[in-house]
């Protein structure tokens, strides 16, 4: 089995708080994320989504274009209108050779309300689950059949937070809707990466890996911070640098035959965490467990 080691640009410029890293430059992220050791990178709000701008400054630092994150809207929208929003997204995606596109619902989320606590997150009931899983398998049959996967990404703030949305979701859609694992956002609402990866490894084409710093998640939990304040306070770090066992996580990906990215996504302040310290620190770390599972890194 192989996997390749991605990054996503978030640990050096965040798009939903500007005060971290607005002033950094794309060219200073995409020479870092190469310096670091990665092969690929996601998008972010300062990536051009013009394929032919796009892709000649990511083959200048020898980088590949893993994937990208898509505000989903398919509660509210149409499935017309979603396939059109999603349409320029997809064409750059699938010129640029990205498999994947990481899509998430974020009718109502507060994920990007600094003032909103998470507590207050929209909750879906299960039978609301089970019509939206409708909706996303057609949505993501679309998406199939124009050559670009759909990974769906459970994310704190949203309609789908919980390991056990995670399951309902999983069980109320076709294989076309893919999972995307990420370990911080999983063990910040309290799942276990390991059991999701039992329970739903054939679905998942993607992974995020974020640490988690266990002290201030406990002082994000008891003083029911908002998820941008939790950002802001430290809650997430780069694997190996907090309380995740990276190497149970590999090993199991190793059972389930997973072949694909592993991208670092772990948002910070580049202040108190210089990005291209930490990237290299997660790099590293996930090269060691990796390696240490029987993966091939390309």
């Amino acid at each position: 089995m192989s996997v390749k080691f991605g990054i996503a640009p978030i640990a050096w410029s965040n798009d939903d708080l500007p005060e971290l890293g607005g002033e950094t430059s794309l060219e200073t992220c995409l020479k870092e994320s190469q310096l670091a050791g990665f092969s690929g990178t996601e998008t972010g709000g300062k990536f051009p989504m013009d394929p032919t701008i796009l892709g000649p400054v990511l083959k200048k630092y020898s980088l590949d274009l893993v994937s990208g994150w898509f505000s989903g809207s398919l509660l509210e929208n149409s499935l017309e209108e979603e396939k059109r929003r999603v349409a320029s997204q997809l064409h750059t995606f699938r010129e640029l050779g990205a498999q994947v596109l990481v899509y998430a619902e974020t009718t109502g989320t507060v994920q990007n309300q600094q003032a909103i606590p998470l507590s207050r997150r929209p909750i879906l009931t299960h039978d609301q689950i089970k019509a939206y899983g409708e909706k996303l398998t057609s949505f993501a049959e679309f998406m199939s059949s124009e050559g670009v996967s759909l990974s769906y990404h459970h994310h704190m703030g949203t309609v789908i937070e919980t390991e056990e949305e995670v399951d309902v979701l999983m069980a109320n859609t076709g294989d076309d809707v893919n999972l995307l694992l990420d370990t911080g956002h999983l063990v910040f609402a309290g799942g276990n990466p390991i059991r999701l990866l039992q329970n739903h490894g054939h679905r998942i084409n993607h992974v995020h890996m974020k640490d988690i710093r266990n002290n201030i998640l406990a002082d994000v939990k008891r003083q029911d911070m908002s998820f941008l304040n939790a950002v802001l306070a430290g809650v997430f770090t780069v694997p190996g640098d907090g309380m995740i066992d990276y190497q149970s996580i590999a090993n199991e990906l190793r059972e389930q035959n997973y072949s694909g990215w592993v991208v670092v996504e772990a948002e910070q302040d580049p202040i108190k965490a210089p990005p291209l310290k930490y990237a290299k620190l997660g790099f590293n770390h996930l090269k060691k467990v990796f390696e240490k599972a029987q993966f091939k890194i390309d």
